[in-house]
């Protein structure tokens, strides 16, 4: 049977392969988990949720499963995932659930669970849920034991005034420190929409907003992280300093600078990672980045003195290494990153707000900051309707990798990792020049075909 939990959380196409029924259940199931018998009478637990049209009957789903379960719930609607897990961990709340897909279609969603103190849930915790979810049952109290909901416009505008209070109160220079820099921010149609441009308009910048309507159908719609175009054409005819794009739940950023070239978050890690070094708060000389991350940040970062750190990917593996290891920045190439000292997760409008503090503090463009990475060239490619179960274990494919990896030598890298959301095999590979990454990606990409073909 497949694991229900994937790289992050339960995802698929809303109410068939994340169905209401199941929403339910996985709430009842996540109490009987993470709330300790003979505690508290009345657990308390947040939900939220980005917005798209599907996370109104999940959402509703879960409170009704919690309150069930005899849990008081914190509905505060619609806000990023980083600020549910800012609230969790801030609010004392036993736990947190965000119904959100990130940067999947509209049809997707999902339901991330955050244990109390705003973090992320392991694996063997992920597997307890599941296994309680499967079994049935779970607490059923009744009278004055159920639980009890709080919700409403006013919750909702609470929940978004203290993220945005927190995120301001991390700005290096302070509240309005951002003046003279102008920023285009792409929304996503997504959670951030009422918070993202707010921040920054406070932080001091000059704003100017795409995609912050959401219709419950548009989000990532042509938008957002994986739709860089119109952020890319903004900023140009706007003539700004930065552009910051964010995905649906704005748990990760990516940006663009003033010339209209795309600053991945490789690049945004190694700005960042310099600025804490600078200002003597980079423990350890420590940079946390995954396998994806591309080979030209780990050679910047040797330039630079700095140690880096890698994990499977998923931000989740990043922040079990950064807490092992009390590290000051981790992070992913696809803009997921974080920072410990002011978030649990990885957080893309606090991303984005610090790197233009980063701008700000030294009057230097982002071009030049992200120019200290110089990435080599990275194909991937998607192979679909593979049994991505036998990647690791085919001896033929294991052969072929080996034989590429011999051929790229010191100069490139070869990735081969089975999707952790989608049926799929990723096939990644670095090299010097773009021509002989794409040949062996190519070739590899055939192999797994034929060998792992269903």
């Amino acid at each position: 049977m497949a694991r229900l939990f994937g790289t992050d959380g339960v995802r698929g196409l809303a109410n068939v392969d994340l169905t209401a029924d199941m929403a339910l259940g996985l709430a009842v199931a996540a109490v009987t988990v993470l709330v300790e018998p003979g505690g508290s009478a009345h657990p308390r637990a947040l939900v939220a949720r980005d917005p798209r049209a599907s996370g109104e009957f999940l959402s509703a789903a879960v409170v009704a499963g919690l309150a069930s379960a005899g849990v008081d719930v914190l509905d505060v609607g619609v806000v990023p995932t980083p600020a549910l897990a800012h609230l969790v961990d801030t609010s004392g709340a036993d736990f947190g659930v965000m119904l959100s897909a990130s940067h999947n279609p509209m049809p997707d969603n999902g339901l991330k669970i955050f244990a109390r103190g705003g973090v992320k849930l392991p694996d063997d915790v992920e597997d307890a849920v599941e296994h309680a979810y499967r079994e049935g049952g779970g607490r059923r109290p009744t009278g004055a034991a159920v639980g009890r909901v709080h919700a409403g416009p006013d919750v909702e505008q609470d929940a978004q005034d203290t993220y945005v209070a927190h995120l301001l109160s991390t700005l290096p220079g302070g509240p309005g420190s951002l003046a003279g820099l102008h920023v285009v921010v792409d929304c996503a149609n997504g959670a951030a929409s009422a918070i993202s441009p707010r921040v920054l308009a406070e932080a001091g910048a000059t704003v100017t907003t795409l995609y912050a309507a959401p219709d419950g159908l548009n989000i990532n719609d042509g938008c957002g992280s994986t739709h860089l175009e119109p952020l890319t054409e903004a900023v140009l005819a706007h003539g700004a300093d930065i552009g910051l794009a964010h995905d649906g739940d704005a748990d990760r950023c990516l940006a663009v600078d003033a010339a209209g070239h795309t600053i991945d978050g490789d690049q945004i890690m190694a700005v960042l990672t310099l600025a804490l070094r600078d200002r003597g708060q980079l423990v350890e000389d420590t940079l946390v980045a995954t396998v994806m991350s591309n080979l030209g940040l780990r050679l910047a970062m040797q330039r630079e003195g700095v140690t880096m750190i890698e994990t499977g990917v998923g931000d989740r593996y990043v922040l079990e290494a950064l807490s092992a290891g009390k590290w000051s920045i981790g992070g992913e190439q696809s803009g997921h990153v974080v920072l410990p000292e002011h978030a649990t997760t990885g957080d893309g409008v606090l991303t984005g707000l610090h790197l233009l503090a980063r701008m700000a503090e030294t009057g230097r463009t982002l071009e030049d900051l992200a120019g200290v990475v110089q990435r080599l060239p990275q194909v991937l490619i998607n192979v679909r309707g593979v049994d991505k179960s036998r990647a690791g274990s085919d001896a033929e494919l294991l052969a072929a990798v080996g034989d590429a990896e011999r051929e790229l030598g010191e100069t490139g890298r070869v990735l081969l990792r089975p999707s952790g959301t989608e049926p799929l095999v990723r096939v990644m590979v670095e090299a010097a020049h773009t021509e002989h990454a794409q040949d062996v990606a190519g070739r590899l990409a055939e192999v797994v075909r034929k060998r792992l073909a269903l």
